[in-house]
């Protein structure tokens, strides 16, 4: 459970996520993770009052472990912003978590029970012109030509973490933002990996 290419010595301390705990003839053994998704969500609890007082919650969380999480955020409070609280004042909350995590990339998007609405937030920061639903689980979503790589991610990360964060088969195409139509782009790409939410 230890997050690629990090290296621990002697005497260092960390934090990490008590996976299980297993009574053996040999007395109990720990077993830790530093790459499980619930690492990110106790770190915030940490570091936002408003997650440890229930204010806002995390709704849902993907990562790749060493290299960028999503986190899915709403606020029980109309007047709490559940982004800025995570973020906190000149970003020291997100910071302290990231640094915790060896400077791992964390995107903290708004949360909303619209489908359209929360996979084009998910699929931030790439500009989503139109999410449209075509089944009970997939979504096609259009977006500017030149925002295609970008909403894609390198290797397909962004769109495939966006699919973890969501729970939604999600197919990205690039259009013309003038056109609005769903004109089919040689650089169309899918991503059909399953849809599986991470529970936190």
């Amino acid at each position: 459970e230890q997050v690629p290419g990090e290296a621990y010595r002697p005497g260092q301390r960390l934090k990490v996520f008590i996976l299980n705990v297993e009574q053996t003839s040999k007395g109990p053994v720990i077993f830790l993770s530093r790459s499980f998704p619930g690492l990110v969500t106790k770190l915030f609890e940490i570091e936002v009052p408003e997650i440890s007082s229930g204010i806002v919650e995390i709704k849902s969380i993907a990562r790749d472990a060493g290299s960028r999480t999503k986190i899915a955020v709403s606020s029980n409070d109309p007047n709490v912003d559940p982004i800025g609280a995570c973020v906190g004042p000149r970003g020291s909350r997100v910071m302290t978590v990231m640094n915790e995590l060896g400077g791992e990339k964390i995107d903290i998007i708004q949360w909303d029970e619209k489908p359209e609405k929360y996979i084009a937030n998910a699929l931030s920061p790439a500009k989503v012109l139109e999410v449209k639903i075509i089944d009970k689980n997939k979504a096609l979503v259009l977006v500017p030509r030149d925002q295609l790589s970008l909403a894609i991610g390198r290797d397909g990360q962004n769109v495939r973490l966006a699919v973890k964060l969501t729970g939604w088969k999600i197919d990205v195409k690039g259009v013309e933002p003038e056109e609005g139509s769903e004109e089919k782009t040689e650089g169309e790409i899918t991503d059909q990996s399953s849809a599986k939410e991470i529970n936190n």
